[in-house]
């Protein structure tokens, strides 16, 4: 093999959030990763900044969530227009919040993570072809080089080069053109951690870094120029007296930018050995936050399928999983921030209207809210499970308690996890059933707590949904369920 040629288990193309927690994960189970990115260097400017709560919990799976929140600043309730309040304290999660940390501060530690696994990164990687058959993926850069794996994915973005070479179709709309977005010191914050108002002619929302930055996103809709006209702050600053009532004393911007916002999705998340994730495969306004959210998520659910596949136990099927899953998970993303930038920014008087009834009814939507919110942070998104099925299959699983027989031992299910691996949670003994398959999954007895769960035998798949669930199984069941989602037996 040339030096211009290197084989892998799994080339990821794109070193943003998405792909560098797939490279993480995929490492971190013992495989050969080369992360592709065209970038040559890493940049401290980005458009996200919000962290919603089940991105949190997986990242807890890995160790890094409690070093990111030291990061930025947990929002535990945001109101939007007039009286209407998301309350995110009342989420049954460890993380009844949203966190607003820059996207760079997320990528550093995913990085790290990544790396220090065993991931190979390598920048200035520009993809100009892609070719599969049935045994691997051969994927060549600009410069010549070319790599080899048995998978590939692709998670660049929304001009994704994968997709392209793929010819995969990325369907949609422009939904809002013109969108400000500007990183800035502030003279005089707003009453709350963060502001968000829609003004006559537009739209401003601003939140602080909590390094003493803040983001502010405005829009107007009667001054629509093209992506790369210029931006002043002071175009910014008008917005925001429109929405806000003042401007806050914006200063001292360190980035402008102006942009469009589509939505889009690709009808298949995967192409024989290649796979699409977070904006190569679905984007949308940056109303709600979920983004990177998405991406990342996407990322958690494809990673341990890819383990299985590389490592010969996972059946076909396993990877097929991945679409059914998270394509919907894609979809109603789509539309939720479609809604919520629609009726953010319509200046028709029907938009008009119905944004004041939101506001005027506030604390009334309590339960639509809650709902709502759940979605949005990703707390509220479940898998679909087969007809008959245990009740908890297949939903998201909080962090259980778990009970802790000698020191070390997972206090935690979350922590359980961090192994990148199954847990079987019971209150019989079952190591001896487990001993199969000890690579794929351990072991892990619910606290006392739990007495809902005193009979129950609980299969908990590597990103926290439950796999399998059933009172009181026998042992054949127990073997048919670990058969079923780790393979067949060693």
């Amino acid at each position: 093999m040339s030096e211009k040629q290197q084989a892998s288990d799994v080339v990821v193309v794109g070193a943003g959030p998405t792909g560098l927690l797939l490279a993480g994960d995929l490492a971190a189970a013992g495989l050969r990763v080369t992360v592709l990115e065209k970038r040559t260097t890493e940049s401290n400017l980005t458009r996200a900044f919000a962290v919603h709560a089940r991105t949190l919990e997986q990242l807890d799976a890995r160790g890094l969530a409690d070093e990111l929140i030291a990061t930025g600043t947990a929002l535990d309730h945001l109101r939007l227009f007039g009286g209407l309040e998301a309350r995110l304290d009342q989420l049954p999660t460890r993380f009844p919040f949203v966190l607003i940390t820059p996207q760079y501060n997320v990528e550093r530690l995913l990085q790290e993570r990544a790396v220090k696994a065993g991931a190979v990164i390598v920048r200035g990687a520009e993809l100009a072809t892609l070719r599969q058959d049935g045994r691997q993926v051969e994927l060549e850069t600009r410069d010549g080089a070319t790599y080899t794996a048995a998978y590939a994915v692709g998670t660049d973005g929304v001009r994704s080069t994968v997709r392209d070479l793929l010819g995969i179709p990325f369907p949609g709309q422009s939904v809002v053109s013109s969108v400000l977005l500007a990183d800035v010191r502030v003279e005089r914050p707003p009453a709350g951690t963060l502001a968000v108002a829609a003004g006559e002619h537009g739209f401003a929302f601003l939140v602080p870094f909590g390094d003493g930055w803040h983001r502010v996103i405005a829009w107007d809709r009667n001054h629509q120029l093209p992506d790369d006209a210029p931006v002043e702050l002071d175009e910014i600053a008008a917005i925001a007296r429109d929405a806000f009532g003042e401007d806050h004393g914006l200063h001292d911007a360190r980035w402008l930018s102006r942009f469009h916002s589509d939505e889009r999705q690709v009808p298949n998340y995967r192409s024989g050995r290649v796979f699409l994730a977070g904006d190569a495969a679905h984007c949308h306004s940056p109303a709600g936050g979920m983004g990177m959210n998405t991406g990342l998520q996407d990322a958690a659910n494809l990673g341990w399928k890819l383990v299985g596949a590389v490592k010969g136990w996972a059946p076909d099927a396993l990877l097929d999983s991945y679409q059914t899953e998270r394509w919907p998970v894609g979809r109603a993303a789509v539309l939720s921030s479609g809604a919520l930038v629609r009726v953010a920014l319509g200046g028709s008087a029907p938009a008009r209207l119905l944004r004041g009834a939101v506001g005027a009814l506030g604390d009334r939507l309590g339960a639509v809210g809650s709902a709502g919110v759940k979605r949005i942070s990703g707390i509220g998104i479940d898998y679909p499970a087969p007809g008959g099925s245990h009740h908890l299959t297949g939903r998201r699983l909080p962090d259980l308690r778990l009970a802790v027989d000698t020191p070390g031992t997972p206090a935690r299910l979350y922590e359980a996890l961090r192994g990148g691996r199954a847990v079987l949670i019971s209150n019989d003994d079952l190591s001896t059933v487990l001993e199969p398959w000890a690579d794929r999954a351990v072991a892990a007895a619910p606290a006392s707590t739990h007495g809902k769960l005193r009979d129950t035998v609980l299969l908990v798949r590597p990103d926290g949904h439950a796999a399998w669930a059933a009172v009181d199984p026998s042992r054949a069941e127990i073997r048919r369920a670990l058969t079923e989602l780790l393979g067949p037996e060693d």
